[in-house]
């Protein structure tokens, strides 16, 4: 009797980061490496196929390196969208970016803002409680 190879569909997997983006957040929390622009440059070159393919962790960070990082307004749009979905999928950390970011001037959205300040803090974020109370 042959045997049946059953596979679970992609939906129902869960995403890890593979390699390539492990590599990537390593040089980005590397605090001497992290400065230069050719390792943020080759960083965000590595988590472009995992934030495409829905790794959270990489959506993120990729978000966050292109709306800090990058003078381009498409790259930062993009960012901001990779944040959005990081920030949907419940990542803190693009949760309390993007409540950052819609405090500033450009974007100065404070009831976006309050939203995912909120949502940081109630995972525990600092940071996102005392911007809330400056809010």
């Amino acid at each position: 009797m042959p045997r049946v190879i059953t596979r679970i569909p992609a939906a129902h997997s869960v995403v890890t980061p593979r390699l390539p983006a492990r590599v990537a957040l390593w040089l980005l929390d590397s605090p001497r490496l992290s400065e230069a622009p050719s390792v943020k440059r080759f960083a965000g070159r590595l988590l472009k196929q995992p934030a495409l393919q829905g790794v959270v962790q990489a959506q993120s960070r990729l978000g966050q390196l292109l709306c800090r990082d990058c003078g381009n307004p498409r790259d930062r749009r993009m960012g901001f969208e990779l944040l959005r979905q990081a920030a949907r999928a419940g990542d803190m950390g693009a949760q309390l970016e993007l409540g950052q970011l819609y405090c500033q001037s450009r974007h100065n959205e404070p009831k976006k803002a309050r939203h995912w300040l909120e949502l940081a803090a109630g995972q525990g974020s600092l940071e996102a409680q005392q911007l809330l109370k400056q809010l």
